[in-house]
């Protein structure tokens, strides 16, 4: 590793040759949120224009985009011992409080060791009948010529889901109550994360802030409710919560009712948030790709028939497995990661000062030509191993096998990858099988751009005509 000195600050190279440059001229004081904040996506693809280590300012704090799948790893892996948990602001705390998305070293670990059984694929095979079934109970409802609003429907339906396999809850109107007081939270919180909020000290009171608290507070009393339904009843439930609810730590102690309510919040948001985002992106993609769909529907109908497809049946629906990797790849819900250096931090081997605020974007790695043939299409088949491919053909060859690992992260990775990655995997699979085995949706004409918020999101309703296959 060397460095050079250079007209504004050091350039440090890595031992592979790669150079961190500046990036563009920021503001006094604000840096370059201004024009982070405008359009997020945008400013990471630009910075990425300029190389794989580029130096920024997050208001006042100095930051750095990396983009190499390489280093994207050694953020991940090192997180916990030379890269920290960011503050992601006071919207974020708000809903999410201390759960084990944002806690750190022995808490974190000790939350992690509590919840991470109620997440393990034996478990989640327990969950997948509820996933199969609340997608059929939406399909006997849909109609050949049907006008419906797919963001809309997919965001009911996984709410309902997550209702039911979270809280054990089964009525709509839990499931509309909890998911209308997300919906505003996690809007307010991509607001305050890309605006001027994110550098506005926590006491200075903002409209957005405000939205956040009552939408907090809906959450609270329903989760308040629902955890004191759980106390109160006899027997032995199957659902997430009541598994948080009798989880142990090594000394034996249990989560108190405050960390019972945010790993509740933060399961559902996993289970819900990017679920309903990533069907949704899938139907967009899969309507503008005819071939895709029609290879989509051979399968269904080589491994599933005329039956509904169950737990076991996920294995073997290869193609629609790559049909999801293949959407998170170009529309990932969670588009990016970020985490602040400590003491002795490095990046390919180039020291990071401590403090530094280091951001990848999933938006921007998974959409690089380096690591992708033609990376703007949507093309599954880049997913299947050498002898799949369309139908149970061949492949087009084993580009799978080429792509570097940390060219595709939709979940994070390393210690904290995401703890409900296999959850939404199978809840995105099963429910793509179902509905795609009876029905095509014929998006209506137009772009649809997508909008980073706590996760990303379409920027309008996504309508389309249900068309009966």
């Amino acid at each position: 590793m060397t460095t050079h000195a250079g007209p504004s600050a050091v350039v440090s190279t890595t031992a592979d040759g790669r150079k961190t440059v500046p990036g563009p001229r920021g503001v006094p004081v604000l840096g370059n949120l201004p024009e982070f904040g405008k359009d997020p996506l945008a400013f990471f693809e630009r910075l990425r224009e300029r190389g794989d280590f580029v130096r920024w300012r997050f208001g006042r704090t100095p930051a750095l985009f990396i983009a190499h799948p390489e280093t994207v790893g050694e953020l991940l892996t090192e997180v916990e011992r030379t890269f920290d948990q960011p503050d992601l602001g006071i919207a974020f705390r708000t809903l999410l409080g201390n759960g084990v998305v944002v806690s750190k070293g022995a808490d974190w670990r000790r939350k992690r060791s509590l919840v991470q059984p109620s997440v393990r694929p034996r478990q989640v095979k327990s969950y997948a009948a509820t996933m199969a079934e609340c997608a059929v109970d939406l399909a006997e409802r849909w109609t050949d010529g049907q006008r419906v609003d797919i963001k809309r429907e997919m965001a009911a339906l996984t709410q309902l889901i997550a209702v039911r396999t979270i809280f054990g809850v089964d009525t709509a109107a839990d499931a509309a109550s909890i998911g209308r007081a997300m919906d505003v939270a996690q809007q307010e919180i991509g607001a305050e994360f890309s605006g001027i909020g994110a550098v506005l000290p926590d006491w200075v009171p903002t409209p957005g802030r405000a939205r956040v608290r009552r939408a907090t507070a809906v959450i609270d009393a329903e989760v308040s409710r629902v955890v004191a339904r759980h106390r109160d009843g006899d027997g032995e439930r199957p659902d997430l919560l009541s598994r948080l609810l009798t989880a142990q730590d090594e000394t034996g102690a249990r989560l108190s009712d405050r960390e019972i309510r945010d790993e509740t919040v933060t399961l559902y948001i996993g289970g819900h948030e990017t679920t309903s985002s990533t069907l949704v992106w899938a139907w967009y993609l899969l309507s503008r790709n005819p071939r895709v769909q029609e290879a989509l529907g051979a399968e269904l109908d080589r491994v599933l028939g005329d039956r509904d497809p169950g737990f076991d049946d996920y294995a073997r629906l290869t193609y629609t497995q790559a049909v999801v990797k293949e959407t998170l790849r170009l529309y990932p819900t969670v588009w990016l990661i970020t985490g602040i250096a400590k003491e002795g931090a490095t990046l390919g081997g180039a020291p990071v000062p401590a403090g530094t605020r280091v951001w990848s974007s999933q938006w921007v790695t998974h959409r690089d030509g380096r690591w992708y043939r033609d990376p703007l299409e949507f093309r599954p088949e880049r997913w299947m191993s050498a002898g799949e491919g369309e139908s149970g053909g061949e492949s087009e060859g084993s580009e799978a096998e080429e792509i570097p690992e940390y060219a595709w992260y939709p979940f994070g990775g390393g210690p904290r990858v995401c703890l409900g990655t296999r959850f939404a995997m199978v809840e995105a699979v099963l429910v793509l099988a179902v509905l795609a085995r009876r029905f095509r949706l014929d998006v209506d004409a137009g772009e649809i751009h997508p909008v980073p918020a706590l996760t990303l999101q379409p920027d309008r309703d996504v309508r389309a005509t249900v068309r009966a296959r």
